[in-house]
């Protein structure tokens, strides 16, 4: 009975340093994936900010074709 108390004692030593262990890792990893989380949205700023000229007006050419066929849709639809 004695001996199956102490071998019982060491696995649950050894079971709560693993549990420690593993609480550890997932701290390690929520701190990576707030870094990484940091890291993209730095990203998407730069991406934002570093649009060149040719994208800007090909974008904002898009944009206006898009207004033209509202204005036209909703023309359209007053008559």
């Amino acid at each position: 009975m004695l001996f199956l108390y102490g071998k019982l004692q060491d696995e649950n030593k050894s079971l709560r340093k693993l549990v420690d262990e593993k609480e550890a890792e997932i701290t390690g990893l929520k701190e990576n994936v707030e870094v990484l989380e940091k890291r993209y949205a730095d990203l998407k700023a730069a991406r934002i900010i570093g649009i060149n000229d040719n994208e800007l007006k090909d974008t904002k050419q898009r944009l206006t074709k898009l207004v033209r066929e509202v204005d036209k849709c909703i023309a359209l639809l007053g008559e």
